[in-house]
């Protein structure tokens, strides 16, 4: 039973949020009968979920493919010639493609069990249009051409996306935390940990500069 909602419309009481403290409910209370029905597996069950959910899409999203296109943008200018900046950024790739794929999944998943009852319409259709645009990306690997003249127009495509995915992903990562309200201290090292790749990117973007202003002096 859960004794706390929001407001109350014609009569009926409205949603409540879907905090932890929210979903603790002991069971569903049959007024007619007079019975108390006890689903604590499908509660724990939806906790456990959501946590997955989140961690899953935290180290996807919004970590693991940012990390993947500094690599390919920034590192690729120092290593020249040497193929490792390229294999590396492909794993990483493919392995924040997977967990992403799985995070999604358990995100659907939600969604099913809330049908009918609440339904995250921005959040939701940010998830599909990220999993649309990275199974593209990941279909791409194997229409990427050699050079040719159609190689500048596949680089525009693949760069666009590429980018495109790592601004929905983590404005997408912000929008979960509004819907899962967790500790502010996750929020916060979130945020941390976006702001130190900026500053590894600004790194790599004065380094790069200074290595061209040497090459032409």
């Amino acid at each position: 039973m859960c004794g706390k909602f929001p407001s109350v419309t014609n009569g009926k009481p409205n949603v409540h949020e879907f905090k932890p403290e929210n979903l603790k409910a002991k069971g569903k209370l049959d007024i007619l009968k007079g019975q108390i029905v006890h689903q604590n597996s499908n509660i724990d069950s939806m906790l456990r979920i959501r946590k997955i959910h989140g961690i899953l899409n935290v180290v996807s999203w919004g970590i693991m493919f940012p990390i993947g296109v500094i690599m390919a943008r920034y590192v690729k200018a120092f290593l020249g010639s040497d193929p490792a900046w390229f294999y590396l950024h492909v794993l990483i790739q493919i392995v924040a493609y997977i967990i992403g794929v799985v995070g999604w999944g358990t995100g659907m998943k939600l969604g099913a069990k809330l049908k009918g009852i609440i339904t995250y319409s921005l959040h939701r259709n940010l998830g599909i249009t990220l999993f649309s645009l990275a199974t593209v990306q990941m279909l791409a690997l194997f229409v990427r051409p050699k050079e040719s003249k159609y190689r500048i127009y596949w680089d525009i495509y693949h760069r666009s996306i590429g980018y495109s995915i790592v601004v929905m992903g983590v404005v997408n990562v912000f929008k979960g935390f509004e819907i899962m309200k967790p500790s502010q201290q996750w929020t916060t090292v979130f945020i941390v940990m976006i702001n130190s790749l900026g500053r590894f990117r600004n790194y790599y973007m004065d380094s790069l500069l200074q290595k061209r202003e040497q090459d032409l002096n």
